[in-house]
């Protein structure tokens, strides 16, 4: 054995778990979106991405064992050698009806979207400019990609702009709801912005898409955006929506080209045909049943009027951080929560900032009255 290499990772660990950041996984023993089972103890969930309840939908649950049913369990390879069913390209056809695209591709997580958008459409002639805040996935792809890369302050439209005039070849990239945070970039403002340079603008929408806008088309419809102004978009199938797997829309050209070049596209199996089939009833529901949005709209209202007092950062997505500094301090509260039947992981760099470990309070349609009401109790004796 390489005990050298063996020793260099066990230090690591080491060091991460004396930092308080050594992150365990858990198994649950039940999910039903508001409610989770962990070793036999039942927890009220406010850590999920679930935020319409549409992750147990008794719809979609059976559009996914029909879809098994008729499809089988798996695409069985890449879209451009065995994998494409009749049920992928009706999702996509469905996704670029709902939104008002040309053309969509399907990917298997937003991470791998992501990458692909970034890599895929970028040169060693551009320049990726990304909000301070960007995600992981995001932040990623342009560390490997061959284009220039620079970072402005979070939704700030005047550092974007120093960027833009001195870049030859800018691309801009950002969110639609920001992940940790919560909040939206102005994207009427920096669109005129990238208009002006000759920039275009990528948008990730994973948190957005489903929750804002008409029929839940995401942030750019919310702000009176046609996606066809954007260059293209990325949003996934696991927040919202409340299954898995990803896809990129934007114009013919473009899809036709990360079709073609996309190496995560090109190389990876297929979505599995079922999840197609669910993720179609999903967006179904989600596009016809506005009540889901209207309660969870109401959900975040009550939370923030209830929570009021709380150092609550300024969202008003399902997304409500709680900013506690230390890692051990968000670890301890999270930890006493737990105690009183809450689940609320703790969020510690390098997710956020230093010094800006959080609760990150996710709401749902799932949630009652009483679940918030409950929380905000507790929190307010904890923090």
């Amino acid at each position: 054995m390489p005990q050298a290499k063996l020793a260099q990772l066990s230090q690591a660990l080491e060091q991460r778990a004396a930092q308080q950041l050594l992150r365990s996984p858990v198994t649950l023993e039940r999910y039903d979106g508001r409610v989770l089972v962990v070793a036999g103890k039942s927890y009220l969930n406010f850590s999920g991405n679930d935020y319409l309840g549409l992750a147990t939908a008794p719809q979609v649950l059976q559009a996914f064992a029909d879809g098994a049913a008729q499809f089988g369990a798996g695409s069985s390879g890449s879209p451009l050698v065995t994998g494409q069913h009749a049920v992928h390209q009706q999702l996509s056809d469905n996704l670029a009806d709902w939104l008002g695209v040309e053309r969509v591709l399907l990917f298997s997580s937003g991470f791998t979207a992501n990458q692909a958008m970034l890599l895929t459409l970028s040169s060693k002639s551009d320049t990726l400019l990304l909000d301070k805040l960007s995600h992981a996935s995001l932040i990623d792809a342009a560390l490997h990609s061959e284009a220039g890369f620079k970072r402005f302050a979070h939704n700030d439209l005047s550092a974007l702009q120093q960027l833009l005039a001195q870049q030859p070849q800018p691309m801009v990239v950002t969110e639609g709801v920001f992940s940790m945070d919560g909040d939206s970039p102005d994207l009427a403002a920096m669109l005129a912005l990238c208009h002006s340079y000759g920039a275009p603008l990528l948008l990730d929408d994973a948190h957005g898409l489903g929750v804002q806008g008409p029929e839940g088309k995401g942030t750019a419809a919310a702000q009176g955006i046609a996606q066809s102004e954007l260059f293209c978009t990325m949003a996934n199938f696991g927040k919202a929506l409340g299954l898995g797997g990803a896809f990129v829309g934007g114009s013919k050209t473009v899809i036709d080209y990360i079709e073609q070049f996309g190496r995560h596209y090109v190389y990876s199996t297929a979505l599995p045909p079922p999840l197609c089939a669910a993720v179609l009833t999903s967006i179904e529901l989600c596009r016809a049943d506005n009540w889901r949005r209207d309660k969870l709209q109401s959900n975040i209202a009550l939370f923030r009027r209830l929570g009021a007092d709380l150092p609550l950062l300024n969202s008003q997505s399902p997304i409500q951080g709680l900013v506690l500094g230390s890692s051990e301090r968000a670890l301890a509260v999270s930890q006493q929560l737990k105690q009183q039947g809450i689940w609320l992981s703790a969020i510690r760099p390098p997710t956020v900032p230093q010094g800006s470990a959080r609760l990150r309070i996710t709401l749902s349609a799932a949630h009652t009255t009483e679940d918030i009401t409950l929380l905000t109790q507790q929190l307010r004796q904890v923090r």
